[in-house]
């Protein structure tokens, strides 16, 4: 890059002979939300989650649906400044157990992402990331071990995809998959948004989740989430929530314990379920939760066997509400 040059990501750029975040303590927005949203299923069920973003990312999809942020080459989209200890006290004036870095992909944000986190983790509150895992091993390893929790969105399982309509490659996806599952005790839970006559086949369906039980086991929580024409695929229609069942359908006839429809009103599809006696463990309605049988120590009540997962005794009670924030700065720290 030249002198001032900035990288496709938008938010690093040449600044001597280094490349550089030019984008350091600056967000799109902070948001309090469910964990759900995230989403999470089995990470702290119910509680709230301190959300915020800044703008760019490190693929080109086609379809985002956060294009406004990840996509924006205006600095004015990063109205809002805080400091990592600015966020982490935001946290816990506002209940929110864990802070997401989200909106856009915080691999490319990754030094502030990783300050912020080890201001929470000094103040008890606990760090979710948001990505797609498009990133090399060392600086994955870096970045993972500040991380408390993530979901990752495996786009779809084909090259052909991730080269065509995200301007990346579906490898390093893979791998950092595995990386968390076997060298991390990062909780991890996958999202795959089905887009329709793109990555929602059966043939593709079976593929992925036969890998996922394969590779990371059945443990692994799996989503899978609607689609609404966005920015670049506006000509494609949105997700029949027939097409979300099947795939969850298939994904549970290969031995995952914990498959889930999203972005759709599905009470079935998106419970949690044990996978022992099939009770009815957590019932959810889009974010909010409506009944809980897990014992005090993550326990399906009828007949004991553990629920995989990160819990805290009951769920929290924040629900569905969508709380945007305004931080003060830190000569005025008040929220």
């Amino acid at each position: 890059m030249r002198e001032g040059q900035r990288g496709l990501c938008f938010v690093r750029a040449r600044e001597g002979d280094q490349v550089v975040l030019t984008t350091y303590g600056r967000s799109s927005g902070f948001c309090i939300d469910p964990i759900e949203k995230k989403p999470l299923n089995h990470f702290l069920p119910g509680t709230a989650v301190l959300s915020f973003g800044t703008a760019g990312c490190n693929l080109a999809c086609k379809f985002c649906q956060n294009w406004d942020m990840s996509k924006s080459r205006e600095m004015d989209t990063l109205a809002d400044a805080a400091s990592p200890g600015t966020l982490a006290e935001a946290a816990v004036a506002w209940g929110a157990h864990s802070v997401a870095y989200t909106y856009n992909d915080p691999v490319i944000f990754l030094e502030y992402a990783m300050d912020v986190a080890d201001a929470c983790r000094e103040r008890g509150v606990r760090s979710v990331a948001v990505t797609a895992g498009y990133i090399c091993d060392a600086p994955r390893r870096e970045f993972f071990a500040h991380m408390d929790a993530a979901n990752v969105d495996l786009k779809a399982f084909t090259e052909g995809f991730y080269r065509n309509i995200c301007g990346g490659s579906l490898g390093p996806v893979l791998e950092t998959l595995e990386y968390l599952r076997h060298e991390t005790d990062v909780w991890f839970e996958i999202t795959t948004l089905l887009i329709p006559g793109e990555n929602d086949s059966p043939q593709e369906i079976e593929a992925l989740s036969r890998w996922v039980t394969d590779r990371l086991g059945p443990d692994v929580p799996l989503h899978f989430t609607a689609f609404h024409p966005d920015w670049k695929m506006r000509d494609k229609p949105c997700t029949p929530i027939a097409t979300l069942s099947r795939a969850r359908e298939i994904a549970m006839a290969n031995g995952v314990r914990y498959a889930f429809t999203g972005n759709v009103h599905d009470p079935t599809g998106g419970s949690t379920y044990c996978h022992h006696c099939g009770e009815r463990l957590i019932k959810r309605d889009w974010h909010a939760l409506s009944e809980w049988n897990l014992t005090e120590d993550d326990h399906c009540r009828q007949c004991g066997t553990r629920c995989a997962g990160v819990f805290a005794g009951p769920p929290g009670h924040w629900g569905r509400r969508r709380v945007p924030i305004h931080l003060a700065t830190d000569d005025n720290p008040t929220f």
